[in-house]
């Protein structure tokens, strides 16, 4: 790329500082204010905040971020200033958008914040990365975004997200506990955002990290980078945020379940969504449309953290387990089937049939429950994670289906019911092929469908679908059900794929009042 020429003489302010800018340098001063989030106003604080600042934006930017300079009047130090490298307004990430190499540039950044972490020493026990913490941070801004309801932010958006949040940290209690223990915790940067990111042609500067408060910039790492994801989805679209994290995972080697990413950019958002609706009492009228742009993409991650436990029944052959393996690829939900779990308990290769009389063998009742409890056991422990199940089984016994409502209850995770549906002819047919299978786990033959037809206790709860159709028709159908939109209780009816067609956002609930109750 280009070199571009100095940027002209200027000075900028924020709420906290003067920046004044030559063409090589700027100088930053800190104003003698108190927020609260900081108070400014003794020499003594401003002196210590510049040198905390100068110390910890060298980890990322050392050649920005080249000394301070004290500022003396009659032989006194009064104040202290930083002296940065002054940086081209034009290569700042956020004005890249829509360049020809403005992937590269992501790719670029991603890696730099992977190198970042990974040098960062984790942190424990960090009192700020823990569940009942991001609890009260979440607090705090749905409680300035709810003073704004009406003015600015839709009732119904405020309540869906007090709903989602509150319902996604009860049910992670391990989920938070986990990731500190697996040293996820650093010290991080606090807030990546894309105008603070300068990509210059050996690499990219990343300057301006949270220097005030140690405890809001040690956090999660997937918390760090979710800031930037939500800024970079803002300017450049879901599909480029989305990039940008599989990048930075690429790097990093984090892994983590879809939802908990979900829920940090929603917090992100929502945090930039407060502000705003901040700014805009302050005067700032254009901050109303971008307070409820950052809300609806708040919501919109929160809908998508969502964790689910979905159950796909139904009798021999209807093809249960070509539709729980499609949910769980469009879901990213892990698929648990009590056929290889029953063979696991029992020590049976998950190839080796054991074709047995119903009711007796592994498939007496006595195993059957054990295979049912293992099932829920490893369900339980995943949705706590934050990883979406399909449960694969027959869920023929409704003490089986009541045991997994507990498990969604215990664990404050969508259910969904699903019961597959086909014709007995084509279902024996099914089976018949599936026989020659070497591979399938499963020890059903065709005489099977019959009786289990006859045992199957009703099943009101469940949404039908009609898996006569190809694979991915079958999916298609179970979908409105999976997301909540799909009929249940005693008039449910058969799923077709044209309700696909049907409104695509998940059915909203009202929001009780309480949110920190809510996560007793």
């Amino acid at each position: 790329m280009r070199s571009t020429p100095p940027d002209p003489p200027t000075v900028s302010e924020t709420h906290i500082s003067w920046v004044l800018f030559t063409p090589d340098r700027a100088f930053k001063i800190l104003k003698p204010v108190t927020m609260p989030f900081l108070d400014l106003r003794t020499r003594e604080a401003r002196l210590a905040a510049v040198d905390r600042e100068f110390e910890l934006n060298r980890r990322l930017a050392p050649d920005v971020y080249l000394g301070v300079s004290d500022i003396v009047e009659h032989g006194e130090v009064v104040d202290r200033m930083l002296v940065m490298r002054r940086l081209p307004a034009d290569r700042r990430l956020a004005a890249l958008v829509g360049d020809d190499r403005f992937d590269d540039h992501l790719r670029r950044v991603a890696r730099a914040v992977a190198i970042f972490h990974a040098d960062a020493p984790p942190v424990d026990p960090a009192p700020m990365a823990t569940r009942d913490a991001l609890a009260a941070l979440w607090e705090d801004n749905l409680t300035v975004l709810g003073d704004h309801v009406g003015a600015i932010i839709d009732a119904e958006s405020h309540a869906r997200l007090c709903d989602l949040t509150s319902a996604f940290l009860r049910g992670r209690d391990s989920l938070f506990a986990a990731r500190a223990a697996d040293g996820m915790v650093r010290d991080g940067h606090g807030d990546l955002l894309a105008e603070d990111i300068f990509c210059l042609d050996d690499g990219p500067r990343i300057i301006d990290c949270l220097a005030f408060d140690d405890d809001l910039r040690i956090g999660d790492v997937l918390l760090d980078i979710a800031f930037l994801v939500m800024d970079v989805e803002r300017l450049a679209g879901r599909e480029a945020g989305r990039r940008l994290l599989v990048w930075y995972q690429e790097f990093s080697n984090e892994h983590h379940p879809p939802s908990l990413a979900h829920h940090y950019v929603a917090y992100r958002a929502s945090v930039r969504a407060k502000v705003a609706c901040l700014r805009h009492d302050q005067g700032d009228d254009l901050s109303a449309d971008l307070a409820r742009r950052y809300t609806a993409m708040a919501v919109d991650h929160l809908e998508r953290a969502r964790v689910r436990m979905v159950l796909v029944g139904g009798g021999p052959g209807v093809g249960k387990s070509v539709l729980a393996h499609g949910l769980g690829d469009r879901y990213g939900a892990t698929v648990l089937a009590t056929d290889e779990i029953r063979k696991d308990l029992t020590g049976t290769p998950h190839d080796e049939h054991r074709f047995a009389a119903p009711g007796e063998g592994i498939y007496d009742d006595a195993t059957s429950d054990q295979a049912y409890d293992e099932m829920l056991r490893e369900a339980t422990l995943l949705l706590r994670r934050g990883e979406s199940v399909v449960l694969d089984a027959t869920w023929a016994a409704e003490r089986h289906r009541s045991s997994a409502r507990s498990a969604a209850r215990a664990t404050v995770s969508d259910l969904a019911e699903i019961e597959c549906v086909l014709d007995p002819a084509i279902a024996k047919e099914r089976i018949a092929e599936r026989l020659s299978n070497p591979w399938s786990p499963s020890d059903a033959t065709p005489d099977l469908v019959d009786h289990h037809a006859q045992r199957r206790d009703p099943w009101a709860e469940a949404v039908q679908v009609d898996t006569a159709m190809v694979p991915a028709a079958v999916v298609a159908a179970a979908l409105p059900a999976v997301d909540g939109r799909g009929p249940s209780g005693p008039d449910a009816s058969t799923a077709h794929v044209g309700d696909t067609d049907a409104d695509p956002r998940p059915a909203r609930g009202g929001v009780e009042p309480g949110f920190e109750a809510r996560l007793e």
